[in-house]
């Protein structure tokens, strides 16, 4: 049995993964997915204290108290800011590291950095709005869009624009690496530069994804079988 920690992307929520965590379990396996503080069931939690270290406590605790060895885990878009911050603190329990169209930084790197500012362009000064809106999101399915974009929640800003600290590049780690590509992703262009990182190296496995940015919840079969390759 292998243990997949899946983390959701900005705006988003453990919710998007409900498909993909019964497919897993289905399999046999065990899949948890933490909301991150002030999103998902947690956005009662926000507030402008929230940052990416605070997000990146979130996976380190619920890994950590789990007690959780030799996982899968899984960061989604944002995700892959969380999951790259947490391998500094539980990096030695993580057999396999997925980025599922997602960031892959390097020190000091944030979101708003790797996208020029087009992701927490904001200011941090005294009064400024200390939090992103949540706009909708393109699904494959019409119902899964009535379904999933009522749930997105303003991203506290401080979690994009706050530097991931790596002091360890993610090629170097004693573990698997994989990207998951989607192509058909009409903001692709966020994520260009980290898909052709992993699949011009050796260091990484690439797959790609004929859909959308929300994989979990528009191919949530197809991406199964791919996680599933790696348990």
């Amino acid at each position: 049995m292998t243990t997949f920690v899946l983390v959701h992307g900005a705006w988003g929520g453990s919710y998007g993964f409900r498909t993909l965590r019964r497919l897993l379990a289905a399999a046999g396996h065990e899949a948890l997915a933490p909301s991150l503080t002030g999103l998902g069931e947690r956005s009662h939690l926000t507030g402008p204290h929230v940052d990416l270290s605070l997000h990146v406590r979130d996976v380190v605790n619920a890994v950590r108290y789990e007690d959780l060895d030799g996982i899968v885990l899984l960061g989604f878009s944002y995700g892959g800011m969380v999951v790259t911050g947490a391998l500094e603190q539980i990096g030695v329990r993580v057999r396999e590291l997925v980025y599922l169209d997602a960031f892959v930084p390097d020190d000091g790197d944030s979101v708003a950095s790797l996208t020029g500012g087009a992701l927490g362009g904001g200011s941090d000064e005294l009064g400024a709005p200390w939090s992103v809106p949540a706009l909708p999101r393109e699904f494959d399915d019409p119902a899964v869009a009535a379904w999933s974009n009522p749930r997105r929640h303003a991203q506290p800003l401080r979690t994009l624009t706050e530097p991931v600290r790596v002091s360890v590049p993610v090629e170097q780690r004693a573990l698997g690496r994989t990207y998951i590509r989607a192509t058909a992703d009409l903001n692709g262009a966020l994520f260009d530069a980290s898909a052709a990182r992993a699949r011009t190296s050796p260091a990484w496995r690439y797959h790609e994804i004929a859909t959308g940015h929300m994989v979990p919840e528009n191919r949530p079969a197809e991406l199964a079988e791919l996680l599933l390759a790696r348990s």
